[in-house]
């Protein structure tokens, strides 16, 4: 079904959770097995840092010990990555992906998820890039030298990039980096938007007209997003649905629906969010290797299946492709 999946946390959960792991087969949500048994072109592994677990008494030592995680990190994608030289290989480039996948292989974009670990220092952009990151999610949950995180705060909600931050997403620009506003600010998506050049990602968010949750994107959002050519990437983790404790099909295809409803056909991708959450009772799609029932799903809405490659991968690739 060649899919691209923006986001998911399989590296942070097999480095961080478990001390050890290996992505051609594990017990969590994303394997390369999994991968290939849903045909997969492709998956966005996101170097994930929890501040609070880093070594360091205040913030910025914190995001420091994060930088060289996140070298770490990188370190262990290309160890797995030689190891697995015969079905996984990176991707630096949008044309990568096609021709990785006319090969057999799976595709690998390296991603970084916590702009904090720059603290302040842009060369470190540069970097990253050269180490094979293609794309960077600006926030995670707290704020750092970029600007402000998504909240149920209304001041802090409306905070938008510092100026630094400004330079950061011209910077990315540059390089070719795409911007991923996800755990962002409501302020800090509108700043991006207004000074990026490039059309930008939510790769793990979904509809806020469906659940109310900070995370989620306005209607207002979606559209501009639509029209600023980005992407939103459906995610899978119930409490952006719209249950607690559950991920449902139901919820899922309600979401793609409203992206499309609102920002058009050219919206909506995946970005699953795969081992970057937990405590979900109930999963209908548990894992990567099922994303098949997403799919028949959506035809028995109505999509096309011209429609439904878009969502699958069109969508992500064009996004990438206009750097």
């Amino acid at each position: 079904m060649n899919l691209i999946d923006l986001h998911c946390d399989t590296l942070w959960r097999l480095m961080d959770l478990e001390g050890e792991g290996d992505l051609l087969d594990n017990d969590g949500s994303v394997s390369i097995r999994k991968l290939e048994s849903e045909g997969a072109m492709a998956q966005f592994f996101a170097c994930f840092v929890y501040r609070d677990a880093m070594d360091g008494n205040t913030p910025e030592e914190q995001y420091e010990a994060g930088y060289w995680h996140v070298l770490d990190m990188i370190d262990y994608m290309a160890a797995q990555t030689e190891r697995c030289s015969g079905r996984l290989e990176m991707a630096k480039e949008p044309a990568d992906i096609e021709i990785i996948h006319k090969k057999g292989k799976i595709a690998a974009v390296l991603t970084v998820e916590e702009g904090g670990v720059l603290n302040g220092r842009l060369a470190r952009l540069e970097e990253l890039y050269e180490r094979g990151v293609r794309l960077m999610t600006l926030l995670w949950n707290y704020e750092n030298c970029i600007g402000a995180p998504n909240s149920r705060d209304r001041l802090l909600m409306e905070k938008g990039l510092t100026p630094f931050g400004i330079q950061v997403v011209e910077k990315m620009n540059g390089l070719g980096m795409i911007v991923d506003i996800s755990h962002a600010s409501d302020g800090v998506f509108w700043d991006v938007l207004r000074h990026s050049r490039k059309p930008v990602a939510a790769t793990h968010s979904n509809c806020r007209a469906l659940a109310d949750h900070p995370r989620n994107l306005t209607d207002e959002m979606l559209k501009a997003l639509g029209e600023n050519g980005g992407v939103a990437g459906l995610n899978f983790y119930g409490p952006f649905l719209g249950t607690p404790d559950a991920s449902r099909l139901e919820e899922m295809t309600a979401h793609v629906l409203h992206m499309i409803k609102v920002g058009g056909m050219d919206l909506p991708a995946i970005g699953t969010d795969f081992d970057g959450f937990d405590g979900m009772q109930k999963m209908d799609i548990p894992d990567i290797g099922r994303m098949g029932r997403l799919w028949e799903a959506l035809k028995k809405k109505g999509l096309t299946e011209g429609q439904l490659d878009k969502i699958w991968y069109k969508n992500a690739l064009r996004l990438w492709s206009a750097r």
